[in-house]
């Protein structure tokens, strides 16, 4: 009608060029607006068309209570293109602008309905095609497994002054030659389908549904792992609480399933977030620190409660164990967690190795503590081997597979800790003795000081001074032979050992005159003669070879 009456003002010829000139370009305009109207009439038809035929494949499949893609490819291929079409017709009608007021918002509304539905269904075939196709995680098959067996019997947990240390504490191997792999966490044939369904999810603006069901499948799945290796979850209170043996135990698996969960089932599960939202941007890194973060922090949370736990001598091997594996670990969980949003991951895995480092520190000056404040009430029987000897120098020599470790931790705690200073050195010498000698072996050096004082101290309960000499004498020899036949020589030193020889030579010759001269003094003439006479008395002398024997046979006994 407007046109029309734009045709007629037009036709009237007393209007002016200008009046004349307007009405033609209105009546162009409404033109145009007729078409455009036309057009979007035949587009909304066929639009409807379109989204009964969808509807009709997507509500087909709300009351079949069996999944989709368990019926076949061909089916599942039909849906997705079904919910794909559902996606393209909402954006095309949302693109015309419609009002609330125009019939056709009400099919906007229903194809929101039909996407919604379709969207719905493609969650759960997505999280069942996760769950479904989880391949079965073997860690016995990871070529870096522990060469040491979990199983301890109840006579192979030691204590301080326990000289069995040396069969109890064998070093785990921490293998530093292990090569990162790959597994197929899911099956490889179900990630193109996966990876379709993402995708258009997220198109679909589904993108946080797509993620909580896929971070909520692999999260379970990492459970799973985590249960297989044997770590389950425990608060710090609940470490703290453990027995030793139970502990020691749990610390072995510890390191072993860190190896294997960093390096094998982390990585191959940054490589699936990757093949299945690799198009979609930071969403695969995200999906992945998502999935493992609380796997990882719960790992890291048992070296947080075994580092704040008590600095019990007999737990320092362990921890070395546990700062070695988290250490070498280190550059590897970095590149897993790179990104930002991985931040909190990274910074707490390098807190715990620190406090871990403080925890070596603390350990290794308690251990020394432990030697000086051991105490003994009553002499060692027969002058041999006290047991405290036995137990610290097997101790170190289990430590010189620590090496590189200790001398890194330790390197500075000469000048933090004066009671670090050898007993028999004063602090100048220590100093000129430390610029030849590695950080460790000056602490090896500090300890063997401090074992020589303590029984030095435990060899003034003998009544008898020779047998103070003799016992000091097998004391230090022991220490001397425990050095030159293993790796401690090459950490002690030729000049150390020279130093104890000589010691014990020392101790060895006092313990010959202690035990020896009173013995000969009766071989001696004076008073065994007759009185008033130059002659020997038969009885005295007879008496005198009886107490002669019988000093020799107790020296011998002794």
């Amino acid at each position: 009608a407007a046109r029309h009456i734009v045709k007629a003002l037009g036709s009237n010829k007393k209007l002016t060029f200008s009046a004349r000139k307007t009405l033609a370009e209105l009546g162009t305009q409404l033109s145009t607006i007729a078409a455009l109207n036309e057009t979007k009439g035949d587009g909304v038809s066929e639009i409807e068309d379109r989204l009964c035929a969808v509807e009709e494949k997507i509500l087909s499949w709300e009351e079949d209570q069996s999944m989709i893609w368990d019926s076949g490819p061909e089916e599942a291929s039909e849906y997705l293109n079904a919910a794909d079409e559902a996606r393209k017709l909402t954006e095309r009608l949302e693109s015309l602008c419609l009002n609330k007021d125009d019939d056709e918002y009400k099919l906007l509304h229903r194809a929101h309905n039909v996407l919604q539905k379709a969207m719905e269904r493609l969650e759960e075939e997505f999280s069942h095609l996760l769950f479904e196709n989880r391949q079965p995680f073997e860690p016995e098959h990871v070529s870096f497994r522990s060469s040491e067996e979990d199983v301890l019997d109840e006579g192979s947990i030691i204590s301080f002054g326990d000289e069995s240390i040396e069969d109890s504490l064998q070093r785990d191997s921490v293998s530093r030659a292990s090569e990162e792999y790959i597994l197929d966490l899911v099956h490889p044939d179900v990630i193109p389908e996966l990876r379709c369904i993402a995708n258009l999810m997220f198109n679909s603006n589904y993108d946080q549904e797509c993620y909580q069901a896929y971070t909520s499948a692999r999260k379970d799945a990492l459970d799973e792992c985590l249960f297989i290796l044997e770590m389950e979850k425990q608060s710090i209170e609940d470490v703290l609480k453990m027995e030793w043996v139970s502990l020691n135990s749990k610390i072995k698996r510890w390191v072993r399933t860190m190896k294997i969960f960093v390096r094998v089932y982390l990585a191959s599960e940054k490589c699936l977030s990757h093949q299945i939202f690799g198009e979609l941007g930071a969403v695969c890194v995200d999906s992945f620190v998502e999935a493992s973060k609380a796997s990882m922090l719960q790992l890291l949370n048992f070296g947080e409660a075994m580092s704040i736990g008590p600095h019990q001598p007999e737990k320092l091997s362990r921890i070395l164990d546990m700062y070695e594996v988290l250490s070498d670990l280190l550059p590897d969980i970095d590149a897993l967690y790179s990104d930002e949003v991985g931040s909190p991951v990274r910074i707490e895995c390098h807190e715990v190795l620190s406090r871990l480092g403080d925890s070596v520190r603390a350990t290794f000056l308690e251990f020394k503590n432990a030697i000086a404040s051991n105490v003994s009430t009553n002499p060692f029987a027969g002058g041999g081997i006290h047991h405290l000897t036995r137990y610290v120098m097997n101790y170190v020599k289990i430590l010189t597979d620590y090496c590189e470790i200790l001398n890194f931790l330790l390197k500075d705690r000469d000048e933090d800790d004066p009671s670090s200073l050898s007993p028999d050195m004063s602090p100048t010498k220590e100093e000129e003795n430390k610029s030849s000698i590695s950080t460790m072996a000056c602490h090896f050096q500090s300890i063997a000081s401090i074992l020589e004082s303590n029984l030095d101290g435990k060899s003034k309960l003998y009544k008898d001074a020779s047998l103070q000499h003799f016992f000091l004498m097998n004391n230090i020899y022991y220490m001397a032979q425990k050095v030159k036949g293993s790796e401690l020589r090459h950490i002690f030193g030729d000049e150390w050992i020279r130093k104890c020889n000589r010691k014990f030579q020392q101790h060895a010759m006092n313990y010959e005159r202690a035990s020896w001269s009173s013995i000969l003094s009766l071989l001696k003439d004076e008073g065994i003669q007759n009185p008033g006479s130059n002659s020997i008395s038969k009885t005295l002398l007879k008496e005198r070879i009886r107490s002669f024997y019988i000093a020799f046979e107790e020296t011998y006994k002794t």
